[in-house]
């Protein structure tokens, strides 16, 4: 039988790195755990928010805008440092951003005696993240354009990044049928199994109005 891992936590501590950095007693580490998740939460809330309110855009911009890759999170005794890597800052730059979204963060956290510090930086080529091509494939479906097509434009859109290898998998009611099923898409290689390959993967739900299906992308970046 076939034993499904995650490929982030399978290459972590080679090619990937951990999120998260602190340290805390073993009876304190659940509520730090909890402070994580609350912090990338109300991040995560606040740009949605947001991009709600913006303006009509075109798709590409729309669908790829704003799209967090990952947050790093850096604790010290009086600070928390928070790192947000982002495809296109476009929301987060705009003038009293960062002081509403820290003020958000330090209602939900409550961190009286620690300062709050939020930097952004800018991911150098976007169509290398999975996250920015899952929103894609996610907008582009919203609007009630064929799988198959969104995947294709997907894979195309790799092609302005460095990048060996890209598989895309969708699963769930494909254009409304009554019968869920999944539909794969892959180029170049995407070596799973070698650790010293860095791969890049996440998973993403997408609620239409038929339903939710789930797609799952990998990456092949490169090999070290």
């Amino acid at each position: 039988m076939g034993q499904k891992i995650n490929p982030l936590g399978f290459r972590l501590g080679t090619t990937q790195n951990h999120h998260s950095f602190w340290f805390a007693q073993p009876k304190n580490y659940s509520e730090g755990l909890q402070e994580d998740k609350k912090i990338r939460n109300c991040i995560k809330n606040y740009i949605q928010k947001n991009r709600k309110k913006s303006s009509n855009r075109k798709i590409e911009s729309d669908a790829s805008s704003e799209v967090i890759t990952h947050i790093e999170i850096q604790k010290e005794i009086d600070t928390i440092h928070v790192i947000i890597h982002i495809g296109f800052p476009n929301l987060l730059k705009k003038k009293g951003a960062i002081e509403e979204l820290e003020k958000d963060i330090q209602k939900e956290v409550n961190s009286v005696n620690q300062r709050l510090n939020i930097a952004i930086e800018k991911v150098k080529e976007p169509y290398r993240q999975p996250n920015i091509l899952a929103e894609y494939i996610a907008f582009q479906l919203k609007n009630r354009v064929s799988f198959r097509k969104a995947m294709k434009k997907a894979i195309e859109l790799t092609k302005k990044a460095d990048i060996k290898g890209v598989k895309i998998k969708i699963a769930g009611r494909l254009g409304g049928k009554e019968i869920a099923r999944a539909e794969c898409i892959k180029k170049g290689r995407l070596p799973l199994q070698t650790i010293r390959a860095k791969i890049d993967y996440c998973c993403y739900p997408i609620r239409t109005i038929y339903g939710v299906l789930g797609v799952k992308i990998w990456i092949f970046v490169e090999e070290e």
